[in-house]
């Protein structure tokens, strides 16, 4: 299946001379929830406003569905959404105006029925008359979910779409999210919650320094670069750990009474049935054992702070 959007060697350098992307590639597949996670100023705003036409590239190219999004660019911006992570409204301009308008600049007729159930799946349709003024900031991004959605684009991109917001408007978001992915809309996030991005998105991508370190299915980016830890906690305490025990990569607890190995759950022989073996020879008594699987926030941050 052909991408939705494709990014081909994509470089982008400001004027001052700090280069914000470098030779970023990557095929956005119809209908997937992709999450793009990575730390401040690691890319992230910068992609999303270049495929949304906000920025304009320094190298490389950019299609949606099939449209160069700098020749066809009324066609590319006519099919993306965008939720930016600023609050921009028109302060006097009631809810139900300001999303109408958004859906008129596309040139959609009119469906007050489609702006209607929007603003209800969004907790909105109460506050269809109130001024953006007098919401507060849960609500002003609520509106501003609706603004990207009222031309009904078949992509969307959502960056930090929950930061800062209530945990009621997250768990509609979401609801909302999903919907759209059913109806086949395509979804472009960035968060900094990343346990929100282990729940719904389908494939997670890790940017930093501009360069998009891994992007991968996130049970195989897990399967992968996941690591597990075995914790041995100790009848007695320990001051340093045995020689006898060198050959694993241990640490021991400041109390002196746990022992902790990491090791790649993939790899057939990973020496922890011959680690206890060898405790045993050690004369260290086990108390109890207990094992735990890298989240994706581990693995992100075992990415990002690689130099």
């Amino acid at each position: 299946m052909p991408a939705v959007v494709s990014i081909s060697d994509l470089s982008k350098t400001y004027r001052g001379g700090f280069q914000a992307l470098k030779h970023i590639n990557l095929d956005i597949q119809r209908g997937e929830i992709l999450a793009l996670l990575g730390p401040n100023g690691a890319g992230k705003t910068t992609l999303i406003s270049i495929i949304c036409g906000i920025v304009n590239p320094s190298t490389g190219a950019v299609t949606v569905d099939g449209h160069d999004i700098i020749r066809d660019y009324r066609i590319t911006r006519s099919m993306i959404g965008l939720v930016p992570q600023e609050l921009t409204l028109g302060a006097f301009e009631s809810v139900w105006n300001t999303v109408s308008f958004s859906r008129g600049l596309f040139g959609k007729k009119p469906d007050p029925a489609y702006l209607e159930q929007l603003l209800r799946d969004l907790s909105l349709w109460d506050k269809r008359d109130t001024e953006i003024m007098a919401l507060s900031g849960g609500m002003k991004r609520r509106v501003l979910i609706a603004k990207a959605l009222s031309h009904e684009p078949s992509i969307l991109f959502l960056d930090e779409p929950t930061a800062g917001v209530d945990v009621e408007l997250r768990k509609d978001m979401w609801n909302l999210v999903e919907r759209l992915r059913q109806s086949g809309v395509t979804i472009i996030l960035t968060t900094h919650y990343i346990e929100e991005a282990e729940s719904i998105a389908d494939r997670v991508g890790v940017i930093n320094h501009g360069e998009l370190l891994v992007v991968d299915d996130k049970q195989a980016l897990m399967h992968k670069l996941g690591k597990r830890q075995l914790a041995i906690e100790l009848e007695q305490a320990i001051e340093s750990i045995p020689d006898a025990l060198a050959a694993w990569t241990l640490q021991l607890s400041e109390d002196g009474k746990q022992l902790t190995y990491t090791y790649d759950p993939h790899v057939r022989k990973n020496g922890v049935a011959e680690l206890l073996h060898t405790l045993d020879q050690c004369g260290l008594s086990l108390k109890d054992i207990n094992t735990s699987q890298s989240s994706l926030e581990d693995i992100f941050i075992q990415l990002v702070k690689k130099p």
